[in-house]
């Protein structure tokens, strides 16, 4: 990651508990201390986080639309503003869900790279997010989602 003038958008899809966050934060340990905290500050996004309040997770499907809006936003200004790294980390199950990210990046220069954790399709898999998933999101839902889950 260190060669200049490389500017890299990073689109992790997966679905939740599948390891997303934690393959960000292996990616980011490998880049070095300074770098892994100026992404954590400056280009690590995720709609998840306008869901916390005091430290909880409060998912309220009223606001999703307007945060992920908010995350887009959020997003494209660090783009705009050169940050060498940009990762957008949500589940992305359909590919509208994240063209805009991607359309976004690839206008301003960036390499983009699309991240799939695990296999979405496969039952156990699904069984395994639903275990370890941080915001207790039931396997009904995760099956639900696995079916939505397009594949390129």
């Amino acid at each position: 990651m260190n060669q200049t003038n490389i500017k890299l958008a990073i689109i992790m899809r997966g679905l939740p508990g599948s390891g997303k966050s934690y393959w960000v934060n292996e990616f980011l340990t490998k880049q070095g201390i300074d770098t892994a905290l100026h992404v954590k500050q400056y280009g690590y996004f995720s709609t998840d986080k306008y869901f916390e309040q005091e430290g909880q997770y409060l998912f309220n499907p009223k606001f999703l639309s307007q945060y992920h809006q908010a995350n887009l936003t959020a997003f494209i200004n660090a783009l705009a503003s050169n940050e060498p790294l940009v990762i957008c980390d949500n589940t992305n199950v359909a590919k509208w869900e994240y063209m805009a990210y991607e359309a976004a990046a690839k206008a301003l220069g960036y390499q983009v790279r699309v991240v799939v954790i695990g296999d979405p399709k496969d039952s156990q898999h699904q069984a395994l997010c639903a275990q370890r998933n941080t915001h207790k999101v039931p396997l009904n839902h995760i099956k639900t989602m696995a079916r939505l889950f397009e594949l390129d």
